[in-house]
């Protein structure tokens, strides 16, 4: 409560909300149309946005775009929007329209994009953090390393808050010469999704919501609470498929991470959700059985574990396929954590973790821990990174349209639980559990029931 109660008034004094978008006068274009290199049957072209929407800070930026090239679909266009935040997206329109949703790509014209600071020509490139934590949301940064990031970005680091990609998306729906859209968004593209729906309910007829962020920010998400508590459920559920375990993966956890110290808490916590996209069961031997690796640590055997903690380690990946600079610069703006906004001085700010730490009861981080919730990357990126202008964090519920959320129950990354607390912002929403699957339903299903539910929705 105290705690509590300093952030609000923090948040009050030193910032609030961005200002509303502010738009160039003429209507957007798509400039330079050429076939995509590799990818038949779409356009890349290249749209020219403000660095900011709100007029502050003079400059463009060029985002790349790739448009189906059925211009005269029956039901309009589809905006397939990428998660991260600091995947590109034009580099994989074939793959998502041609081979996982070609049912759509017959109805509708699916249009993708390099949101800013992502993609081959566009990505923010900070060394040490990409050395450092590569794709990862969990790897726990240096200071160091965050501090060359903020540097290298200087004054632009709060342009990269969704605020300013949200802007960018109703630019290109103006350059595209559509009144609406479909948006459609996997992971941080739920988060991106819903909040252009909130800031543009007129310019959207369907959302679809896939493997969810919840729009509303919260201190709670920065210290990645439900994650790590979905970890019992998970994992639990993964040892009762026949034949079952026979143990509790949960309470192995919870010991393997309590003698082994927070570092080493952190780096499993990454591990977990890491090896989740290889293997939903969690118990494939051949991708590495990373339940039975747990239960042998905990027996006093830890090679097995050892070497899936050494096989997932975060860092090194290429910054045009995933741009961690971009990744810290929009958490940091749009995040809200244990101190208040990106606009509470960095002095206050780890006493005020130091307080939130204190209060958490320990079923509020089992079987992680207290120290895992506060040193994972979330926390630790933006615990250094300059205090700057906080982007907006809308609370209202989504606009009256058909919004379909989908989720697999295995999903560590955006636990179901998310998508729950998100389906209740939703006044025509409709959730689909998909059983047995992990993150990223549209993207990496083994099945067809989530992406038939997709097919269902739209049409």
């Amino acid at each position: 409560m105290l705690t509590a109660g300093l952030v609000l008034a923090l948040t009050a004094a030193l910032g609030g909300a961005a200002p509303a978008d502010a738009r160039p006068g003429g209507r957007p274009k798509l400039a330079d149309p050429h076939p995509c290199p590799g990818q038949p049957g779409f356009t890349c072209s290249t749209l020219t946005v403000p660095l900011d929407h709100t007029g502050r800070v003079p400059g463009t930026l060029a985002l790349p775009v790739a448009t189906a090239d059925n211009a005269t679909a029956p039901k309009g266009v589809l905006l397939f929007l990428t998660g991260g935040p600091g995947q590109g997206g034009v580099g994989t329109i074939s793959r998502i329209a041609g081979q996982r949703l070609p049912e759509v790509a017959q109805d509708y014209r699916i249009v993708m994009l390099d949101q800013r600071g992502t993609g081959p020509s566009g990505a923010l490139r900070c060394p040490g953090l990409q050395a450092q934590m590569g794709s990862s949301d969990i790897a726990t940064p240096s200071a160091d390393a965050v501090q060359e990031c903020a540097r290298i970005l200087g004054d632009t680091a709060p342009l990269y808050s969704t605020d300013q990609s949200v802007a960018d998306f109703d630019q290109l729906r103006q350059a595209l010469g559509v009144p609406k859209l479909v948006v459609d968004g996997v992971s941080y593209g739920s988060f991106t999704a819903a909040r252009y729906a909130i800031a543009h309910p007129h310019n959207v007829s369907k959302v679809i919501l896939d493997s969810v962020l919840p729009h509303h920010a919260t201190a709670s998400a920065s210290l990645y609470l439900t994650g790590m508590t979905a970890e019992a459920r998970v994992l639990r559920a993964a040892c009762d498929v026949a034949p079952a375990c026979g143990y509790d993966p949960a309470d192995d956890l919870a010991w393997v991470v309590r003698h082994r110290g927070t570092a080493d808490g952190v780096r499993i916590f990454d591990t977990i959700v890491s090896y989740e996209f290889g293997d939903p069961t969690y118990r494939n031997p051949a991708a590495g059985d990373i339940i039975g690796a747990l239960h042998e640590a905990r027996g006093g055997a830890p090679a097995h574990l050892d070497g899936l903690l050494e096989a997932y380690k975060s860092g090194g990946d290429d910054p045009a396929a995933f741009s961690a600079g971009l990744h810290a610069a929009t958490l940091c703006a749009d995040g809200r954590f244990p101190w208040g906004s990106a606009a509470t001085p960095l002095a206050l700010r780890r006493p005020l973790l130091s307080l939130a730490s204190h209060a958490l009861p320990e079923s509020a981080t089992w079987p992680y821990t207290t120290g895992v919730a506060t040193q994972q990357g979330f926390v630790q990126s933006c615990l250094p990174w300059p205090a700057e202008h906080p982007a907006s964090n809308p609370a209202r519920p989504l606009p009256d349209v058909p919004v379909l959320l989908l989720n697999g129950d295995r999903d560590l990354s955006t636990p179901l639980e998310w998508a729950r607390e998100e389906a209740a912002q939703a006044p025509r929403g409709q959730l689909v559990i998909v059983p047995g699957e992990s993150h990223s339903i549209q993207n990496r299903e083994r099945g067809h029931a989530g992406r038939d539910a997709v097919i269902s929705f739209l049409r």
